[in-house]
């Protein structure tokens, strides 16, 4: 399996917009593994194609303390079923130190595919739920300081190309 490198705000390839997956072959598990490795290395729970560069509809997942749970998720879509708005304080593999609260739905019904095409649905909440939103937005350009005021969002850009620019001189 092969690290592959995240990428960070304000990278203007976040906000690419991911296509939907027709070929569900060894590439395609390819990608979905090296991206499993990837998350469990930067210690994250979730992960979208997004993120390494691949504009194609993929999440994986994996929620567990021991890492043996993995959720493989294809051209993923949701449907609220309950629309109560509940506050989750969220963290990003692409905008490393920052933390936003999110308003996010209480409950959802995921549409999607596993790794071989086959149809699959979800119900999930709670954090599961959460991770399944947040993945999703950054699948359609969305990210985590869209959801913070424009003075913070300014902050935090500024903090991360200052730290981005610190790597690239040492």
């Amino acid at each position: 399996m092969n690290r592959l490198n995240i990428l960070t705000f304000p990278d203007p390839r976040l906000r690419k917009k991911a296509s939907t997956i027709t070929s569900f072959d060894e590439d395609l598990q390819k990608k979905a593994e090296d991206m499993l490795f990837t998350m469990y290395e930067d210690k994250g729970i979730g992960l979208a194609a997004t993120q390494v560069d691949i504009h194609e509809r993929l999440i994986v997942i994996d929620l567990s303390e021991d890492r043996s749970d993995p959720i493989f998720i294809v051209n993923p879509s949701y449907e609220v079923l309950d629309d109560t708005q509940e506050i989750s304080k969220e963290g990003c593999l692409s905008i490393p130190t920052f933390q936003q609260e999110v308003p996010r739905a209480k409950e959802i019904e995921l549409s999607y595919q596993n790794l071989k095409g086959e149809s699959e649905k979800l119900i999930a909440d709670g954090l599961l739920g959460y991770c399944i939103q947040h993945e999703i937005d950054h699948l359609n350009g969305k990210l985590l300081v869209d959801y913070a005021s424009s003075l913070k969002r300014g902050r935090i850009k500024e903090k991360l190309t200052k730290m981005k620019d610190g790597k690239n001189k040492g």
